[in-house]
């Protein structure tokens, strides 16, 4: 579970450092988000139950880490195939948020604190998924309207991540959407 990440030195420079090791310093380290859209529809996941964090908690469809040497948009596509099954999807880059959150830790409280290149990909329908259980217990489409709906009514239902998005940075990630006019 503590593979090694990137994570950014004092000096900027990127290093490895165990996974575990960077969420519990709160170190600044790279990462990738992915949206799916269907028309007005964004496809989110629900983390599985054995995550080390944020557990149980909905989700954009995908967010990882890197591995080192690895492009953001390879990591993209490698990690929508490995949890969710999804494949062929055409992404595309739409920016880069950082981010610094407290996150719900199983043992302790862990600090996300990421650069964040972010993907958009339209999927067709029907869209076959094969969840990875270690990974992903739930997926279900929703629109944005009602995805902010449940955000306000149960906020610490959904990871900071999700929220912060949306709260800050949905004109950015739907710009070229169906979804821009609900933003």
């Amino acid at each position: 579970m503590d593979l090694p990440i990137p994570a950014f030195g004092p000096d900027g420079v990127l290093v490895p450092v165990g996974k575990l090791a960077v969420h519990r310093q709160g170190l600044r380290h790279p990462a990738v988000s992915v949206f799916v859209l269907r028309g007005a529809e964004i496809l989110i996941q629900q983390r599985a139950a054995g995550k080390y964090h944020t557990p149980g908690l909905w989700a954009n469809t995908c967010c990882t880490h890197p591995l080192w040497g690895e492009a953001a948009a390879d990591c993209a596509v490698r990690r929508l195939s490995q949890e969710l099954g999804i494949s062929g999807l055409d992404l595309r880059h739409v920016g880069q948020v950082e981010y610094r959150a407290d996150v719900p830790g199983v043992r302790e409280p862990l600090i996300e604190h990421e650069v964040v290149e972010v993907f958009v990909g339209e999927a067709g329908w029907p869209l076959d998924l094969e969840l990875d259980p270690d990974e992903v217990q739930a997926v279900r489409w929703i629109s944005l309207d009602a995805l902010r709906a449940e955000i306000a009514a149960t906020p610490e239902a959904f990871t900071p991540w999700l929220r912060i998005y949306l709260e800050s940075h949905a004109a950015m990630i739907f710009q070229s959407s169906e979804i821009a006019g609900s933003v």
